[in-house]
């Protein structure tokens, strides 16, 4: 989405490593008139998909999926990064490798807020290989729910999860594709 490209242009920060610092905007500091558009531009992807819930991870997922829900009329669904005491009853849980913070850390998920009468939109603010987005897709296959798409902000096309998702026959809608990256500060951005 040109909008959001534009944003990126204008106030991203290109770091080392195939960084992409958007947190002026998006994810620590956050432009809700921007996040509007996000979210109606998911609504109007998905919005005969019967989607009964949304979910994503947190913390930075939150405000996105929120911004959607909106739009849907549905509740927002967050795994947690770490179980909580008060967490009660059953949950589900499973593995997540962070490319961000290079470690392997569990989310969980109360099993009263997912089942298999959900439709469920996923929603997150990257994608590079994708293990977040595996963990969400393997709590909605524990839970029995359908997933009727993947929503993206920002998509590392010069990384694998968006294409190995694709493969699996996921629907996933990235509003901007990043080719690539320089350490001058040029990002390029997929054209189709």
């Amino acid at each position: 989405m040109q909008f959001l490209e534009d944003r990126i242009r204008k106030d991203g920060q290109v770091r080392p490593g195939n960084i992409l610092k958007v947190d002026s905007f998006l994810n620590h500091q956050i432009d809700v008139d921007l996040l509007d558009e996000i979210g109606k531009a998911f609504y109007e992807q998905y919005r005969d998909e019967g989607i009964t819930r949304i979910l994503t991870i947190e913390a930075s997922g939150i405000a996105i999926a929120c911004a959607a829900a909106r739009y849907f009329h549905v509740p927002v669904v967050f795994a947690k990064k770490a179980k909580s005491r008060n967490i009660d009853g059953e949950v589900f849980t499973s593995t997540v490798h962070s490319f961000t913070y290079g470690r392997d850390y569990q989310i969980t998920l109360s099993k009263k807020y997912l089942g298999p009468d959900d439709t469920v939109l996923l929603i997150d603010d990257f994608l590079a290989v994708g293990k977040a987005m595996n963990g969400m897709l393997d709590v909605c296959e524990q839970a029995g729910a359908k997933v009727a798409g993947i929503g993206i902000c920002i998509e590392k096309g010069f990384q694998e999860g968006g294409r190995i998702l694709r493969g699996k026959g996921y629907k996933v809608t990235s509003l901007a594709i990043i080719d690539k990256m320089e350490d001058d500060g040029t990002i390029v951005f997929r054209k189709d």
